[in-house]
């Protein structure tokens, strides 16, 4: 296994529109170290930069300055062949006139060790579950989407990777084999623990497979730690609107002796060192506004059930504000009624309005 450094790494591409150019910094300053067998998700808005991450690591694109490090040794002085780098793409990039066996062994065949290919493939069947075997004899074009991807992880395992990297391999299966994708791959990282990043638009994804989650934003790294510690504790704005679903709700306000105002609540304690009348940003997670007798009135907007959840979404709305609070299943609110409000303290959250970073 392999400890993988980012260490400053800066990349920027000159980007065409029309007859002007302009530079786009895909990476900028991004300084990141991986524990050796960790699983990294990485997440983030389209153009974030997490694609380029995961090509940089993947010695498809050289840092601009910086340095990438494998095990303290800079990817750029070890020789391909001797990166152990396996890589899995969105539509399993198979070669289209090869049928599956010769895809998953020519790495080893390229070393003369073809001999070890009918065992690495029987040992990934038997930990996922699934008839690889029966996939081998086929081209890319008699395979389902599912199915090119397993043959693409295989090969993928084939090579003995020291680092492992997803870019999205599932994103294009339906919700039911793309679960059940999720768990087969869950296996075989625990049975090849093998230093993983995993690109992906999807939370879930991220939360079944990952570790540990790096949130991107415009090329740099906002956070990184698990599920838990970005849900709870985000640094800033960005992650947590980002991070849960359904959205943090944001509410706009002002601090006034010690105490942060909204248009709607207002008289929760904040830290006493901000200036009176500093714009601070409140927010608060759906499972922590709850209904009481006595609140801020409200007008019902929408009731949306999660029935997996196991909770109604409520859209609310009162005084040019709307937020979103979750109720049981059998709860009946209809649209258009009026409830009372309240917010559980233990859940605030506070954020400087201008420059979104978390301060209480």
């Amino acid at each position: 296994m392999t400890i993988v450094t980012f260490d400053h790494v800066v990349k920027r591409f000159r980007q065409k529109q029309g007859e002007l150019s302009r530079v786009v910094t895909a990476l900028d300053g991004v300084s990141i170290k991986i524990p050796e067998g960790d699983v990294l998700g990485v997440l983030g808005p389209s153009g974030c930069g997490k694609t380029t991450f995961l090509r940089m690591v993947a010695g498809l694109d050289t840092p601009d300055s910086g340095q990438i490090l494998f095990d303290n040794v800079d990817l750029n002085t070890i020789p391909t062949r001797e990166r152990g780098v396996g890589m899995v793409f969105q539509e399993g990039a198979l070669m289209p006139h090869w049928e599956g066996w010769r895809t998953v062994g020519f790495f080893l065949s390229l070393r003369k060790r073809q001999e070890e290919v009918p065992e690495r493939v029987r040992r990934v069947a038997e930990i996922t579950g699934i008839g690889l075997e029966k996939l081998l004899d086929r081209k890319p074009s008699q395979l389902s989407g599912g199915e090119r991807q397993r043959v693409g992880i295989a090969r993928a395992l084939a090579r003995d990777p020291r680092v492992f990297l997803f870019d999205e391999p599932f994103s294009s299966l339906d919700a039911k084999i793309r679960a059940q994708a999720r768990v087969e791959l869950k296996r075989l990282l625990y049975e090849f623990p093998v230093t993983s990043i995993y690109v992906t638009h999807d939370q879930v994804e991220a939360v079944a497979l990952a570790q540990h989650i790096a949130v991107m934003r415009a090329g740099k790294i906002e956070q990184i730690g698990t599920y838990q510690q970005l849900y709870n504790s985000p640094v800033n704005l960005f992650v947590a609107g980002f991070i849960g679903t359904p959205l943090i709700n944001e509410f706009q306000g002002r601090v006034a002796d010690g105490h942060w105002y909204g248009k709607n609540f207002g008289g929760y304690p904040i830290r006493h060192d901000l200036p009176a009348e500093a714009e601070v940003t409140m927010g608060i997670r759906p499972e922590y506004i709850h209904v009481a007798d006595e609140g801020v009135p409200a007008i019902v907007d929408q009731v949306t059930p999660f029935f997996a959840e196991r909770f109604q979404l409520v859209d609310v709305h009162q005084n040019k504000e709307k937020w979103a609070f979750k109720v049981a299943l059998d709860e009946q609110i209809p649209v258009g009624s009026t409830v009372h409000c309240i917010l559980d303290p233990e859940g605030l959250l506070f954020f400087d309005t201008k420059t979104g970073q978390r301060i209480g």
